[in-house]
């Protein structure tokens, strides 16, 4: 194993260090395992948090900040943050209307972030919740009961958090989360898988001629083990497996999301693949993101996720947004 790291057991603390010393906007509480934005408290307000295993930066405190996230925990390397991480960063975000946790649909996040809220209750903080459950490539695997949530994590973030700028109430927030979790759908592909620090090793083995197709974001196994294939085939498969799932019409929004380890050169090849299946379906791609947004730590590969947009969706997608890992407008 290379990694740039002093010791595998310090990876996140010295991960939050680094962001504390980049981005002096974010309030970075290592002892209490939270990201805040500085000015996260705003009276009038709802605040939005969510959280998960560190691995998949910059998911979520890279989305820490103006039109998106007022606060994220990270906990260990693919291991749910803990309820009082939970709790810490709720406080953080809670402005007197409410806090909005945005759970992707594991089944640690799902438990912690409930017992959290439940905590966040009794210091008469309300909180509403919803599950991101949008990859639909396998039902109730390794760590999930339902579908595993992925890449429509960054959508749902961004125009809830756009709501939340204007001043609408939690319930209008999570109504329009909700509404982007049932509207998207991804499906994942990987090439080679990613090393745990602290493993020293990949999370599974693949041959040289082999992908994993509809892998999860934490090497879960997907539907099944296949060819290697060109760009062009590995998009038919992922592109009609979200069709399939959740009928693509109207206008998208598509993010070719990179799992850490795959140049940029090929995430644009595989989006001039994902342009094409979209115009011989007759579909049209309205906004797009291609990078690294969701990572499984080095994993090779790609994930694909795709949501039916409104005007109105469109309109707090291009609103003003100000993060580490995510910036327009303003």
């Amino acid at each position: 194993m290379k990694k740039l790291i002093n010791a595998p057991e310090d990876v996140v603390p010295d991960t939050l260090r680094g962001l504390a010393a980049a981005h002096p906007d974010l309030r970075v509480d290592i002892k209490n395992g939270f990201v805040a934005r500085a000015d996260a408290i705003r009276l009038g307000k709802v605040g939005l948090v969510s959280g998960g295993g560190s691995g998949h930066e910059p998911l979520h405190a890279g989305f820490v900040g103006y039109g998106m996230l007022d606060a994220a925990c990270p906990g260990d390397v693919f291991t749910s943050p803990v309820p009082d991480q939970i709790v810490a960063a709720t406080r953080a975000a809670d402005g007197g209307h409410g806090v909005l946790h945005i759970v992707k649909n594991y089944t640690g996040d799902v438990l912690n972030f409930r017992m959290a809220a439940e905590l966040a209750d009794d210091e008469d903080i309300a909180v509403s919740s919803v599950v991101v459950d949008d990859d639909v490539a396998v039902e109730d695997s390794t760590h999930t009961a339902g579908r595993r949530g992925t890449g429509a994590t960054v959508f749902v973030e961004k125009i809830a958090g756009a709501l939340a700028e204007e001043g609408a109430g939690l319930e209008s927030c999570a109504a329009a989360a909700t509404d982007v979790n049932e509207r998207s759908a991804s499906f994942g592909v990987a090439l080679r898988a990613g090393t745990v620090p602290t493993a020293g090793r990949p999370g599974f083995e693949l041959a040289d001629d082999e992908i994993e197709l509809g892998v999860g974001i934490h090497g879960e196994p997907g539907r099944r083990r296949g060819a290697m294939g060109t760009a062009k085939e590995i998009v038919a498969t992922a592109m009609e497996a979200i069709h399939d799932a959740k009928p693509l019409d109207g206008r998208l929004l598509v993010m070719v999301n990179g799992m850490g380890g795959t140049p940029l050169s090929e995430l644009y090849i595989v989006y001039a693949e994902v342009a094409d299946w979209c115009a011989r379906h007759g579909v049209t791609i309205s906004r797009n993101l291609i990078g690294n947004y969701v990572t499984s730590l080095d994993m090779t590969g790609c994930s694909i996720t795709v949501c039916r947009l409104t005007e109105d969706l469109m309109r707090l997608w291009d609103a003003p947004v100000r993060t580490p890992a995510l910036r327009w407008g303003r």
